[in-house]
């Protein structure tokens, strides 16, 4: 259920569960429940983890048709986000014994898709039009957006989502380490959630 409160004791056992109470509402979804925020968390990293993956390979083996690849991708997944290839292999393969399914992303989500779509596509036709340094500089600009989201559970993206539509109050609310006493707004745009099964 999602609240417009502005602030109030947190109902997370640590820090480390706010933070990530923080990335499922800077994401787009609404606020998740203390029992289920764990596994609601964890599978929103499903997406991140797979392409951090696929591209610290294709950037050591220096394959620029995966980025394209990618960028095509993630923009298929903004742009038609029912369909998006990435939550049905998790629905498809995790969801059963995970309990979460991955419904369609909203809007702060699907633009930092597409903005990690563009970058991938940007760092394809530096390297396709002989730009290596320019390539490397975003290929460097990607993966630290990327491990930002994996490892610290902060989704660039997403911040400048919420700071474009002029809720910087949400965006800094959002960020991972701010303090576990203030809960930020849920965005007016949500209407989706993850379902627990």
């Amino acid at each position: 259920m999602s609240t417009y409160a502005s602030t109030r004791p947190a109902p997370y056992p640590s820090r480390a569960a706010h933070a990530h109470r923080n990335f499922i509402v800077q994401q787009g979804f609404a606020e998740p429940a203390a029992a289920t925020c764990e596994r609601q968390y964890s599978s929103l990293l499903f997406q991140p983890r797979l392409i951090a993956f696929t591209l610290v390979a294709a950037a050591t083996l220096e394959a620029p048709f995966v980025f394209f690849a990618f960028g095509v991708v993630l923009w298929w997944s903004a742009l038609l986000p029912r369909l998006n290839p990435f939550d049905a292999l998790y629905n498809w393969a995790l969801a059963p014994s995970s309990g979460v399914t991955l419904s369609m992303a909203p809007a702060p989500r699907r633009f930092s898709q597409f903005l990690g779509g563009s970058l991938a596509l940007a760092i394809e036709a530096s390297r396709t039009a002989g730009l290596r340094t320019t390539g490397l500089v975003l290929e460097v600009v990607l993966l630290a957006g990327v491990g930002a989201v994996v490892f610290v559970g902060f989704c660039t993206g997403s911040w400048v989502f919420h700071v474009l539509r002029g809720r910087v109050d949400l965006a800094m609310r959002t960020v991972p380490w701010a303090t576990v006493d203030r809960i930020p707004v849920a965005p007016p745009y949500h209407r989706h959630d993850i379902p627990a099964r």
